[in-house]
């Protein structure tokens, strides 16, 4: 073991770890350019080194990615890479009442921990994980993605009801295009757009992404608050965050790593289940989705972990355990290297090489990511909002564009964002629709297949709810759905045991709604119900396996609308109407990205970005304390976006319009 630490120390080795966390970060935290991205962008510049140190190049990038999604997720509440949703959770709170700083530091320290955790369950543990992760059949990874629906309990803002409705919205989503169970079309409309389905993290940056602008540039309000003074890395109190969460760090990177083993499943639903846990089991004065540390710590832990968790079955069973180990698979198989069991006998010197560099690639990751986490935090706090809304329009319009070299996706990012804002205004948040999303297909996947296995039985019943790792999951995700009735039970008890003075309950808000946010209500019931009823009639044409899936969500989500519907007669209880301040700045930023999306191919992308920047500049711009930087920001603006087109272009060749009259 000796002798492969000192192979994984050498200065070659000790550089590409050092470059890859560094590139890795710096990609991870563009919205859109996911980690499976930065691996499968510089696969080819491996094909002539070392496997080891090839290895070592790839394990780096990817554990640089992963952590960079957390900077946007923190500080523009937009997840970098699918695997920091959670993040958001916590992480954009904390920032919005000026820790930002201090969130990127515990995100740091907690992926430093769960990627040590997982880089040792690769070490220590591999072939016995990797037989672990053959148990989960089917049925499991259906009931696995129920438990991450099972966030909805708590994401709901007062309303689980309408989480419901939002994560069979999501649901929905997810079945749009080619059904994996069966090959058929479904839900397009005669669209050749849709036929890819729904691309998943473009998807995320406009739900997540385009409502952060549009509210923007409504108001000359800063995005985040400016500290008073210097606070460096606020490593102490980074470090006094985790000793709280020392059983949360420890816990989520078990999770993580665990799921990580299993074929499929990925960072995102890691951080979801440790999130989960985390809030079923956290105490504290702050609660857990308004700028509680403990989600941070339990989110960056867990998607860390997956880096060593996911190449336990890729190494030892030949199966990718997430997308960018699929990547880095073919990359080896390129080189000539073939993973299984006796790699680890065979090619010892290739594997545990490779081990101690991923070990070393985390550990560099501390000062890498303290050093850009510090440098992006001041940047987003100290540019002004005329400069920032463009330089993140056109971010996520180039991200989205990227991901399937498609100008479609960029549109769908749009009108998602659109849908996403208007919700919001009606008391949907956007986090179960996310959900819905990105479980959608794992949980298809594994209920249409545990349905045919179990009619194939005679025994439905027992093959969803007789197996015994399937019925510890439901009890889990059983205690995580009802958690958050837990406390609300303990004080009815208390109140009964001890009613105190008799005094009249205080008014609850929203109970004598007015009837113009009633019918607002109402209309946005409506327009989901109609959803769910499109749904069930064009499922009657679709085959069993492709229909059966959807239909039953349709079904749900109808009685969803209608239990909503009742509470809103019966109570009269509806979202509170938006402020109608900047309402007219707020409908730029769509029109303008979907000007900008129309005029690519006849202009180009390097115009067609130039433009968009200029036009939700002067949206963004307020001569609140601005006025004397309007040039600067311009020349920064216009500098920045050709500056990243010719990056996309020439670095990652990513394939950009160049028009058809430029």
């Amino acid at each position: 073991m000796l002798d492969y630490l000192a192979q994984a120390l050498t200065p070659l080795n000790v550089l590409f770890a050092l470059g890859g966390v560094a590139a890795g970060t710096v990609i991870g935290s563009i919205p859109g350019l996911t980690a499976t991205m930065a691996v499968a962008v510089l696969v080819p510049i491996t094909f002539a080194m070392d496997p080891a140190s090839a290895l070592i190049l790839l394990g780096a990038i990817y554990t640089g990615a992963i952590y960079g999604g957390a900077y946007a997720a923190i500080l523009l509440n937009t997840p970098g890479t699918p695997s920091a949703i959670a993040t958001t959770f916590d992480g954009y709170p904390m920032a919005k009442r000026g820790d930002g700083d201090l969130a990127v530091s515990i995100a740091c320290l907690s992926s430093l921990i769960g990627g040590l955790v997982g880089a040792a369950a690769l070490l220590l543990l591999a072939p016995p994980l990797a037989r672990a992760a053959l148990a989960f059949g089917p049925v499991e990874y259906f009931w696995l993605a129920v438990f991450g629906l099972s966030l909805i309990s708590a994401l709901s803002t007062g309303n689980v009801i309408k989480g419901l409705i939002g994560a069979s919205f999501g649901l929905l989503l997810a079945t749009i295009g080619i059904s994996e169970t069966s090959a058929q079309v479904r839900f397009t409309f005669g669209s050749n757009t849709l036929l890819g389905g729904i691309e998943i993290v473009s998807a995320l940056i406009g739900l997540y992404c385009i409502p952060v602008l549009m509210d923007l540039v409504a108001t000359s309000d800063r995005h985040l608050s400016k500290p008073e003074a210097t606070r460096g890395f606020r490593l102490p109190e980074a470090v006094s965050a985790l000793m709280r969460n020392k059983v949360n760090v420890i816990r989520s990177s078990v999770i993580g790593t665990l799921v990580g083993a299993l074929p499929g499943a990925g960072g995102s639903i890691a951080g979801l289940v440790a999130y989960s846990e985390a809030r079923r089991s956290g105490k504290g004065a702050e609660r857990y989705g308004e700028g509680n540390p403990g989600g941070i710590v339990a989110t960056e832990s867990a998607n860390n972990a997956t880096v060593g968790g996911g190449f336990i079955p890729t190494l030892v069973l030949g199966i990718p355990g997430t997308p960018p180990d699929a990547v880095i698979l073919g990359a080896l198989l390129v080189q000539g290297v073939r993973t299984g069991p006796a790699l680890f006998a065979d090619g010892s010197s290739i594997v545990y090489t490779f081990v101690f560099g991923l070990f070393l690639a985390t550990l560099l990751m501390l000062p890498v990511g303290l050093l850009i986490g510090r440098f992006a935090y001041g940047a987003i706090v100290q540019a002004p909002k005329m400069a920032l809304v463009p330089v993140v329009a056109f971010m996520t319009v180039i991200g989205a564009f990227a991901i399937r070299n498609s100008l479609s996706d960029v549109g769908i990012m749009i009108v998602l964002g659109v849908i996403g804002w208007t919700v919001q205004r009606r008391g949907f948040d956007v986090s179960p629709i996310v959900l819905g999303l990105i479980l959608g297909s794992i949980a298809e996947k594994g209920f249409v297949q545990g349905w045919t296995i179990g009619d194939a039985m005679g025994n439905v019943w027992g093959q969803f709810f007789g197996r015994p790792l399937a019925q510890v999951i439901i009890v889990l995700a059983i205690l995580s759905a009802a958690y958050p009735a837990f406390p609300w039970a303990r004080r009815l008890i208390a109140q009964r045991r001890d009613p105190g003075p008799a005094t009249a309950p205080p008014p609850r808000a929203g109970e004598t709604a007015p009837p113009r946010a009633r019918l607002a209500d109402a209309l946005a019931l409506s327009v989901f119900g109609a959803v769910a009823i499109v749904v069930i009639v064009q499922a009657r044409g679709l085959n069993a396996d492709a229909a059966v899936f959807p239909r039953t969500v349709a079904w749900a989500m109808l009685a969803f609308v209608a239990l909503a519907a009742i509470r809103l007669v019966v109570l009269k209880r509806a979202a509170r109407p938006a402020p109608a301040r900047g309402r007219a700045r707020t409908a730029i930023v769509p029109v303008a990205m979907l000007g900008a999306v129309a005029l690519i191919p006849a202009v180009g992308f390097l115009v067609g970005g130039v433009a968009l920047a200029l036009v939700l500049m002067a949206a963004a711009y307020h001569r609140d304390g601005e006025g004397g930087r309007a040039i600067v920001s311009v020349a920064g603006v216009v500098a920045v976006v050709i500056g990243v087109t010719l990056a996309f272009r020439e670095l990652l060749a990513v394939p950009l319009p160049g028009g058809t009259l430029f």
